[in-house]
C-alpha cells in the first residue's frame, strides 16, 4: 500500500511542478520534454528486464545444479546460526539461507547483476514459506533491507568510472580506488543499521552470540582486508579488486560443476531446467520495472529533483554548515529510484567538478554506498506477486538514510 502511495506521489507532484513551471515560468516545452522521456523510461524498464534475461538463466541454471549438488545446503548450514536469529519462519537446512548467502555474497562483490538473480531466487524460496501470498512476510522484509543495505567490498564500477573519467581529464597518477575505505565503512554502517531498524520492527532480539559474532567477525575481516589493499597503488589496487570478483564467480560454478559430477548428476540438464526460471522471471518482472521507471521520470523531468537539491543547500547553509557536499547530492536522492540514473548524475558530478575534487569523491562514495531501494522493492515483491509490502520500504529508506549521512562525514573524514 506504501509503495501505492509513493508511486501515485510521484506522478502528482511532478504534474503539479510541471504545470507551475507552464503558468508562471512559461517554460512551455516541459510537458513535451516530459513525456517523451515518460516514453523512454517504458522502454529502459523493457531493455533492462529483457537484459536481465541472460544473467538471470544463467545464474539460475548454476544455482539449479547447486542445489541438487548440496552445495547450497552447504552455504546454509554455515550461515543458519546467524541468519535463524534474522529471518523468523524459514526452518532449519532450507535453501533458503543458501541463496540469501550466495545473494549477499554477489553484492559484496559488486557483482549487480549477478546478484539480481540470486536474490530473486532467495525470495522466490522465501514465498514458498509465506502463508499469506499477497503480504510480504517478516522473513522477506528483512531479505529486502539487508539486500539493498548490503556492504559492498569491492566497488568496482565506480572505481572503473572514475579511473576512466581521470584519463579524459589527464590527471596523472590518480587514484581512482582511493574511495574503496570510505565506500567499505559506509555499507557496513548502513547493513549494521538495517539489521536493528528491522529488528526494532519485528521486535528480534538480535543480541545473541551468532549475530555479535557475524559482525564482529565480519567487521574486522573487511577492514583488515581494506587496510591490506590499501598498501598498494591504486593501478595495483584495481588489478586484485578485479581478480577477486572474477576468481570467486568462477570459483562458485566450477564448485557447483565438480559437486555435480561428483554426484552423477545430469548437470547440463539440471542447468536448463534452471535457466528456463531464469527466463520466466524476467518476464515476470517487466510490468513492475516499467511502472517505478516511469514514475520516476515524470518526477525528475519536472525539476522536482532540483528544488529538493536547492532547498537542502540553503537549509545548510542557514545552520551555518559546510555546503560542499551539495552538489553531490542529486547521486543521493536519485541512488534510491535508479542506479543507472544515479551513475549518470555521478558522472555529471566529476565532469563539472572534476574527479578528484570534493563533491567528486563525495559522488563517488554515495553511488558505491547506497542502493536502489525502489527498483529493488518493484522487481523483488513484483517477482512473486507480493502486493502488500508493510514496512519494507520505510526500513530499507532509513537504512539507506544512515547509509548517506555516514558517506558524507566518512567523505569529510578522509578527504576534505
Amino acid at each position: 500500500m506504501v509503495l501505492n502511495y509513493v508511486w501515485i506521489g510521484f506522478f502528482l507532484i511532478g504534474f503539479i511542478v510541471a504545470l507551475y513551471k507552464v503558468a508562471f515560468l512559461g517554460q512551455m516545452d516541459i510537458f513535451s520534454t516530459m513525456v517523451t522521456n515518460l516514453f523512454d523510461s517504458a522502454k529502459t524498464g523493457f531493455e533492462i528486464s529483457i537484459g536481465l534475461t541472460g544473467m538471470m538463466a544463467l545464474w539460475l541454471g548454476v544455482m539449479k545444479i547447486g542445489e541438487h549438488a548440496g552445495v547450497v545446503n552447504f552455504f546454509a548450514r554455515g550461515v543458519q546460526p546467524f541468519f535463524k536469529t534474522l529471518f523468523r519462519g524459514v526452518p532449519k537446512g532450507h535453501p533458503a539461507y543458501g541463496n540469501i548467502a550466495m545473494n549477499f555474497s554477489a553484492n559484496m562483490l559488486g557483482l549487480d547483476n549477478a546478484a539480481t538473480p540470486l536474490g530473486l531466487k532467495a525470495m522466490n524460496d522465501l514465498q514458498e514459506l509465506n502463508p499469506q501470498k499477497e503480504k510480504a512476510s517478516d522473513a522477506q522484509i528483512m531479505f529486502l533491507v539487508l539486500n539493498t543495505a548490503g556492504i559492498t567490498l569491492i566497488p568496482s564500477s565506480v572505481i572503473a568510472i572514475r579511473q576512466s573519467m581521470a584519463i579524459e581529464q589527464h590527471i596523472a597518477n590518480f587514484n581512482a580506488a582511493d574511495i574503496f575505505l570510505p565506500i567499505l565503512i559506509s555499507t557496513f554502517v548502513a547493513f549494521t543499521a538495517g539489521i536493528l531498524i528491522t529488528s526494532a520492527f519485528q521486535r528480534i532480539n538480535i543480541f545473541k552470540w551468532p549475530v555479535i559474532i557475524f559482525i564482529l567477525g565480519f567487521g574486522g575481516a573487511i577492514f583488515g582486508l581494506a587496510a591490506w589493499l590499501r598498501q598498494f597503488p591504486a593501478e595495483t589496487m584495481s588489478k586484485y579488486v578485479g581478480l577477486i570478483g572474477s576468481g570467486v564467480i568462477l570459483t562458485i560454478i566450477m564448485l557447483f560443476l565438480i559437486a555435480g559430477l561428483r554426484k552423477k548428476l545430469n548437470v547440463y540438464d539440471l542447468f536448463i531446467e534452471g535457466a528456463k526460471e531464469g527466463f520466466t522471471t524476467a518476464i515476470k518482472i517487466i510490468p513492475y520495472l516499467v511502472a517505478m521507471l516511469a514514475a520516476i521520470s515524470v518526477f525528475r523531468s519536472s525539476g522536482c529533483m532540483d528544488y529538493l537539491v536547492g532547498g537542502i543547500a540553503f537549509v545548510v547553509a542557514a545552520m551555518g554548515l559546510n555546503t560542499d557536499f551539495v552538489p553531490a547530492l542529486p547521486v543521493a536522492f536519485m541512488k534510491p529510484l535508479s542506479g543507472g540514473g544515479a551513475r549518470g548524475l555521478m558522472v555529471d558530478v566529476l565532469k563539472e567538478h572534476g574527479v578528484n575534487s570534493f563533491p567528486g569523491k563525495i559522488a563517488s562514495i554515495i553511488q558505491g554506498s547506497t542502493e536502489t531501494t525502489f527498483y529493488v522493492l518493484a522487481v523483488y515483491f513484483g517477482s512473486i506477486n507480493v502486493k502488500d509490502t508493510r514496512y519494507a520500504l520505510l526500513c530499507g529508506l532509513l537504512a539507506d538514510g544512515i547509509g548517506l549521512i555516514t558517506a558524507i562525514l566518512v567523505g569529510y573524514l578522509f578527504f576534505h
